[in-house]
């Protein structure tokens, strides 16, 4: 019996190790592979300019100005709403019923297709709001997708925070937003920016959606100038570029960035929520 459990926990530690092995590799040659195609074609021309059909250069800088504008445009709106209705539900709320039926809810929309946000979007925000093809209509369209992540992750860190702490301020004589404002929130600001960051993550990872609500223009505008016009985001570009005109030398250097800058909001989320553990430890 001793034998073959031995052999039993030898075999399960070998499979472990080699899928370990196996997701290691497969991430390892992914962005090895990526990065190899794409950082030869990067330029400062192609970075600094933008496209012109009428000499042939190719550049991506209405691209990323794009995908700043749009990444601005979701955060200002999809904080307030998240945190504010965490607040709600986990400091407010008394009926259990209904917060268990948001957040179940809130779960469900985190798996809905990406593809299914882009047409609903395109019907209430470009078509029932007359907001049209836009980066507007875009930027709604990922508040909607991002609202579950920061409403959840800002929720759990809410429920961090010991009940002690708000018995105390009570007991101190506190109203009740008094101490969220000052007791709580600066408690659970480690969920707020990890699910900011998160969001990040998501929205320029973004093609789906974005293809139908965004547009794919290379267009060159102001912040709200062309939160109000057609533009593409990096990931869309990446699209355009490989799929419709066969540029695949531009389209593995927008993917170069976009894997760079994954690694580095990765990166980023796990380093503040760190810190955030340290100090509140201390």
């Amino acid at each position: 019996m001793d034998k073959r459990r031995g052999l039993y926990i030898q075999t399960m530690r070998a499979l472990m190790g080699i899928s370990t092995a196996a997701v290691c590799a497969l991430v390892v040659f992914l962005i090895g592979y990526v990065l190899w195609r794409g950082l030869p074609n990067l330029s400062w021309e192609l970075l600094t300019t933008k496209r012109s059909y009428l000499t042939g250069n190719i550049g991506i800088l209405p691209d990323i100005l794009n995908t700043v504008y749009i990444v601005i445009a979701t955060l200002v709106v999809v904080l307030p709403l998240g945190v504010g209705a965490a607040i709600y539900l986990t400091e407010y709320a008394r009926n259990r019923r209904l917060v268990a039926a948001i957040e179940c809810a809130a779960e469900t929309l985190s798996g809905i297709p990406s593809i299914i946000y882009g047409l609903v979007g395109m019907l209430v925000f470009c078509q029932f709001c007359s907001l049209g093809t836009s980066l507007m209509a875009g930027a709604l369209t990922l508040v909607m997708m991002n609202l579950p992540t920061v409403m959840r992750t800002t929720q759990e860190s809410l429920k961090t925070v010991p009940q002690a702490y708000r018995e105390g301020a009570f007991g101190l004589g506190a109203g009740q937003w008094r101490v969220i404002r000052t007791v709580v929130l600066p408690g659970c600001v480690d969920g707020v920016i990890t699910g900011c960051i998160l969001s990040v993550g998501r929205i320029l990872g973004e093609s789906a959606a974005l293809l139908f609500t965004a547009g794919v223009a290379h267009a060159m505008n102001g912040f709200f100038a062309g939160l109000q016009s057609s533009g593409a985001t990096l990931t869309v570009a990446l699209y355009m570029y490989a799929k419709e005109e066969g540029e695949f030398g531009v389209a593995f250097a927008i993917a170069a960035i976009l894997m760079v800058l994954t690694v580095l909001i990765n990166l980023s989320a796990t380093l503040v929520g760190n810190y955030f553990q340290r100090r509140r430890s201390q």
